[in-house]
């Protein structure tokens, strides 16, 4: 834990400003929302700035995951943070599944968050995170042969169980954040778990800082102009989906796209619909099979080629259905 004080406790209203403009956007309806406040830095200076922006309009929710004896601590420093500052706050416990522990509690904390949200009539949940941590995520979907909603980020509006979560800090540095706490004096949280390279994050984030070359907020702009770019696919394909897509009682029919990309989207979406989940390079086999005139399976469905009468190559109809069981003998 830390606390560095300076003389002055006033956050720049440029700032200030920056913060409101993006809670206009992400929030248009201006309702109360929740803030999730880890006790970082990061959600430390986020509940600084809404309390310049919006003051009365938003709560606070931290959450103790009970993987770590100083967590009531940190949930603490917290609660006592916005009761200084008369805002309500909330300390939610939550249990983390077994497997891989990060992402474990995450889903434990976000459905903490949202199921919190509800109960208090919020109409969203913000978390803090900035142009760093998506540089991360980038960077780690990348070395993994991420697609491109993979690469497209964290997204700054998105939903948990019906619940909204915004993420107005996207844009901001977590250099940016920490100087907002450093100029207010107030004490935040030091998870040791920031230092432990074990964990993924943690490896790629020393790496990044170690590359004085990398712009993390060059990185994350990317993210958003990959975002935009799976949108405007995903309109198409909805498109495409609408006009060429028929399902009957025994299976699919689909006039394929003269894209490769669109056909191996719109197959996977008929074999999960058929109630096969298939990887991205088996499905592109199929296509590949297909679009050569040839029969695939995969999943226990067969996709066959038919041609249309007076029609080129392109017009050929694929379907599909439930693979006939195999004779023996």
């Amino acid at each position: 834990m830390a606390i560095l004080v300076a003389g002055s406790t006033a956050i720049d209203p440029a700032l200030v400003a920056r913060f409101r403009q993006a809670l206009d956007r992400l929030n248009p309806d201006g309702g109360k929302i929740g803030l999730a406040v880890s006790g970082g830095p990061d959600s430390m200076a986020m509940l600084l700035l809404a309390l310049e922006a919006i003051p009365g309009g938003f709560e606070v929710a931290t959450v103790d995951h009970g993987l770590r004896p100083e967590a009531k601590e940190e949930c603490a420093l917290v609660v006592a943070a916005c009761e200084a500052r008369g805002v309500p706050c909330e300390v939610l416990t939550v249990q983390v599944g077994e497997g891989n522990l990060q992402q474990e509690a995450r889903f434990a904390r976000y459905r903490a968050f949202s199921d919190w949200c509800k109960v208090r009539k919020l109409e969203a949940i913000a978390t803090a995170h900035h142009a760093d941590d998506q540089a991360e995520t980038l960077i780690m979907r990348l070395n993994r042969g991420s697609g491109l909603s993979g690469l497209a980020g964290v997204r700054p509006r998105s939903l948990f169980s019906e619940t909204t979560i915004i993420r107005p800090l996207l844009d901001w540095r977590r250099e940016d954040l920490g100087l907002i706490c450093r100029s207010a004096g107030i004490a935040w949280v030091k998870d040791p778990s920031n230092q432990n390279l074990r964990f993924e994050r943690v490896a790629v984030r020393k790496a990044i800082a170690k590359s004085d070359w990398l712009d993390p907020q060059a990185v994350a702009k990317s993210a958003e102009f990959l975002a935009e770019a799976e949108d405007f696919i995903e309109r198409e394909l909805y498109h495409i989906w609408n006009l060429d897509v028929v399902f009957v009682e025994d299976g699919a029919e689909f006039m394929p796209a003269p894209s490769r990309f669109a056909c191996c989207e719109i197959v996977s979406k008929i074999l999960a619909q058929m109630g096969v989940n298939a990887s991205r390079s088996d499905v592109a086999r199929m296509v590949d099979r297909l679009g050569a005139g040839q029969n695939a399976s995969l999943g226990g469905v067969l996709g066959k080629v038919v041609p249309q009468a007076g029609l080129e190559e392109q017009g050929r109809l694929w379907i599909f259905r439930a693979e006939p069981p195999r004779r023996v003998g």
